[in-house]
């Protein structure tokens, strides 16, 4: 299958890595940069992705540009008839989130969204779990995000930071743990109670921001989120809580199965299931973007959808947009 990427800076790598472990045929890159951070040897580059779309007709495209540029990149892709992964968030807001869904209806090309830690084989065995009734009732949930992002972060492009174009910590790098904790409670909250401030850093968005979500199961949720961790490893904590059941999952991108506890556990169960779940991956994406392809690509031979398809991206999207709003 023909490939292209667009956005070549930070997250790059990650989805070139991706998308040679699932076969694809790299057949351009595009960035406004024309000496972009990633550059393959034989690929063309582009800094049009127009251009590169009438010229190169890749069957899936990639979208890893500054946030605020995704929906009409998004739109422009499918007008061109090609298949589409995006990078999260996949809108800034949810009207543009609403049209990327409703085009992908219209022409029956395959939209992934690309919040890759649901392919965590944690998060994975976490929601078979849930999805077993192993908790019983859920009664209380929570996602802390805790990482170090310094001002050389922020002042490295103009676009990071600014409500328009990227979102605070919570938009931008909690979206996955976001994302996670939903996915888990199986619904989305009625209720969103929200704070946020800008404490340390030189931009317009928050740099710590939590949340309380209430859901229709009467369960609650919380929602601690900064980039401002002293001194100390980057984490991200998710802890399900039930009336059977206990699990929390750390390291960096909510990786590591650290405590698996319930009734009904065999012998040895935690402490095996910790073993098996107890690697911390290198960086905070994770190592769920080969997966994410691979189910993306699965979708388009099938003509199914995939796991994290545009409704699907339209969730956390919106709990956050939701904080924003009562904040």
């Amino acid at each position: 299958m023909q490939y292209a990427l667009i956005g070549c800076g930070r997250v790059a790598p990650s989805h070139i890595t991706a998308a040679r472990n699932n076969k694809l045929n790299i057949a351009a890159l595009c960035d406004i940069d024309p000496q972009p951070h990633l550059q393959l040897d034989t690929v063309p580059l582009y800094t049009s992705y127009q251009d590169m779309l009438s010229e190169v007709k890749p069957e899936l495209v990639a979208i890893a540009t500054p946030s605020g540029l995704h929906a009409q990149m998004v739109l422009d892709c499918l007008d061109a008839g090609t298949h589409v992964i995006i990078e999260k968030p996949m809108a800034m807001t949810l009207a543009d989130a609403a049209k990327i869904v409703e085009k992908a209806r219209a022409t029956g090309l395959v939209v992934g969204v690309n919040l890759q830690n649901r392919f965590n084989p944690a998060a994975q065995v976490l929601k078979a779990a849930v999805d077993a009734g192993r908790f019983g009732r859920i009664t209380n949930a929570s996602m802390q995000l805790q990482w170090y992002r310094d001002d050389g972060y922020y002042n490295s492009a103009a676009w990071r930071g600014t409500h328009e174009q990227d979102g605070g910590v919570m938009m931008n790098q909690s979206i996955h743990g976001i994302d996670l904790l939903n996915w888990m409670m199986g619904a989305d909250p009625m209720q969103v109670k929200a704070f946020r401030s800008t404490l340390a850093r030189n931009i317009e968005a928050e740099d710590l921001g939590m949340a309380l979500l209430h859901y229709p199961c009467g369960a609650l949720a919380s929602l601690q989120c900064t980039t401002l961790r002293y001194h100390a490893a980057e984490e991200q904590i998710l802890e399900i809580n039930g009336e059977h059941g206990f699990v929390r999952l750390g390291g960096n991108c909510a990786q590591v199965i650290e405590v698996w506890r319930f009734d009904d556990n065999a012998p040895d169960e935690e402490p095996r299931i910790c073993r098996e779940y107890g690697e911390n991956p290198a960086h905070v994406y994770g190592d769920g973007h080969t997966l994410h392809y691979a189910d993306v690509l699965q979708a388009i031979a099938n003509g199914t959808q995939p796991l994290i398809n545009a409704e699907e991206g339209m969730r956390a999207l919106a709990i956050i947009l939701a904080a924003y709003a009562d904040a």
